[in-house]
């Protein structure tokens, strides 16, 4: 790292960090999975089904927008707790069906803001419920029914956490075709449970179009997130399952975890293409391994095994070695690109919003991430912000809500 980047990182730091959360370019969204499953392409439907055994926004297709927010819960008794629950539901099965919002009458405010107009469109919209670790602690009486695997996430070296920026009882992560039916669903819930649960981050998040085609592009200029798990593997790599060592109620649900990275690109846009495909593993014009000729090549690591092709120390070669033992750790990612405008000291203030979905931290993310420490990539990202959420189970039918299992 040069004395410039230090100053820089010195910074930035006293703004948006402060010591060591989650380590390499992984945590930035790039190249992990192995060569089962393909980029999910498909186009998002207008109204995607709310009711079913697993939320969606997990498997569905990325829509184009997205935001990320956590919350504190505000209440103070598991009676509170649940009668917030029904409420985020209510909003929820409404939000993502579309329809004419109530009329309440001239004398009274108007029950929705209006900024999709007099009927509100569906749009793809998702909102996915996740719950943090710290909802499980002595104000409801539900610490027996934490998931077995829920932490506060952990901090790897070459992190940066900022408390302001990580953690939460809840998170919402709201996913829609265009941007103002995220700020209008955030915005409804907020009115709905005003006094129940208190706005403590967010960050808005986008997906580039693809360029030319293909998968889309990060804000360091290469493809990302090539490959993920088909939906065919879900059981056995995302769905928490039945006799897993988990609460009853917990299965269906899948553990998330989102990072919230910057990246560092006034100094990344400085490096030479030849570093920077070295660095990466894949050549940034294709997306394409550097021993192959399509983003959807699989690397030969057999045939390289001393790196004279793609370096042993190349992000994709150490985030997965494409071992019967690594394809365990696979996970499903859905990041988004973000855009803070710049910091303080004037500099471009961008980088991505990790999210990915996993049956288990410890033997997925964690295991993954810990092969990243001190990669290369770490000079050029600065992970800040985020936290591990447990994304309950789906909402099953009209009379179910979020939270039922644990509250009941």
């Amino acid at each position: 790292m040069d004395l410039s980047r230090r100053r820089f990182l010195q910074g930035t730091t006293a703004g948006v960090a402060g010591s060591a959360l989650a380590g390499g370019l992984l945590a930035a969204g790039a190249h992990a999975d192995a060569a089962a499953g393909t980029q999910n392409t498909a186009a998002v439907p207008d109204v995607v089904a709310f009711h079913g055994p697993h939320q969606a926004g997990v498997l569905t297709p990325q829509q184009d927008a997205a935001m990320f927010a956590a919350f504190d819960v505000t209440v103070n008794d598991k009676a509170g707790l649940a009668s917030l629950m029904r409420a985020i539901t209510e909003r929820v099965r409404f939000l993502t069906a579309g329809g004419t919002p109530v009329d309440l009458g001239a004398a009274a405010p108007p029950s929705d803001s209006d900024i999709l107009g007099p009927v509100v469109p569906a749009d793809g919209l998702t909102i996915t419920l996740g719950v943090g670790s710290s909802l499980f602690d002595d104000r409801f009486g539900i610490k027996q029914a934490k998931p077995a695997k829920l932490k506060p996430m952990a901090v790897f070296p070459n992190d940066s956490p900022d408390p302001k920026w990580s953690h939460g009882d809840l998170l919402l992560q709201i996913c829609a075709n265009n941007r103002d039916t995220v700020q209008h669903a955030l915005r409804d819930i907020a009115k709905h449970t005003r006094g129940g649960m208190q706005l403590r981050w967010r960050m808005n998040g986008f997906r580039s179009p693809a360029r030319p085609s293909g998968t889309p592009r990060n804000l360091m200029g290469f493809k990302d997130g090539i490959v993920n798990p088909l939906a065919s593997e879900a059981d056995k790599l995302i769905w928490v399952q039945q006799n897993a060592g988990e609460p009853a109620w917990a299965t269906g649900g899948s553990y998330q975890v989102v990072r919230v990275i910057r990246m560092l690109v006034e100094f990344w846009d400085r490096v030479s293409l030849k570093e920077q495909e070295n660095m990466f593993g894949r050549k940034r014009d294709s997306g394409a391994p550097l021993d192959g000729v399509t983003e959807f090549d699989p690397p030969n690591y057999a045939a390289d095994p001393n790196g004279n092709t793609i370096l042993l120390s190349a992000h994709i070669r150490v985030a997965n070695p494409r071992t019967a033992k690594t394809d365990e750790s696979r996970l499903l990612r859905r990041g988004y690109n973000y855009d803070a405008g710049a910091d303080l000291n004037g500099n471009i203030d961008v980088g991505l919003v990790f999210c990915c979905y996993q049956q288990d931290l410890e033997r997925q993310f964690e295991a993954t991430q810990t092969r990243l420490i001190n990669e290369p990539l770490v000079d050029y990202i600065q992970p800040y912000g985020g936290g591990y959420f447990f994304a309950l189970p789906g909402v099953t039918d009209a009379t179910d809500w979020f939270g039922r299992g644990f509250l009941s």
